[in-house]
């Protein structure tokens, strides 16, 4: 079964070269594609969204799988941000809160089977850390003590 992966904007998906270039070979309605995309990505209006498109090759029948924006792109949603900081650890850009980042986290949690929730709240606030963003004000040094 073909396996097609892309990275599309959520609920805005087109039918780009990548994306029309490598359904159009394998025969199926890319215009149905895409509908199917832009309803299951709706929710990540705005952000970069990780698709896979498994194509029946004989059927020409498809299946979607919407994974989850990558973390540093959840943050700037939050902070509100076009990029992070250039100066990480001397310059901070913005600021979440702790619930913000929590949240994200709980997101993150159905994707991966490897990570229990504090780990990964850990992570999202190193990722914080390395983008220049305050966690409720505070240094992420000083927010991940709290978990």
């Amino acid at each position: 079964m073909p396996e097609v992966n892309v990275m599309v904007d959520g609920g805005a998906a087109k039918a780009g070269a990548a994306l029309g270039g490598a359904l159009g070979p394998l025969g199926v309605n890319i215009q149905k594609v895409l509908t199917e995309i832009n309803t299951k990505t709706q929710a990540f209006k705005g952000l970069q969204v990780p698709v896979t498109i498994n194509v029946d090759a004989k059927t020409k029948n498809f299946t979607i799988e919407v994974g989850s924006p990558m973390t540093s792109q959840l943050i700037k949603a939050k902070a509100k941000l076009e990029k992070g900081s250039g100066k990480t650890g001397t310059e901070w850009t913005g600021n979440i809160s702790m619930e913000d980042v929590k949240s994200i986290a709980e997101g993150k949690l159905e994707n991966n089977i490897s990570m229990d929730k504090n780990q990964m709240i850990k992570q999202i606030i190193g990722t914080c850390q390395s983008m220049g963003i305050t966690i409720d004000g505070k240094n992420p040094k000083e927010a991940i003590k709290t978990i």
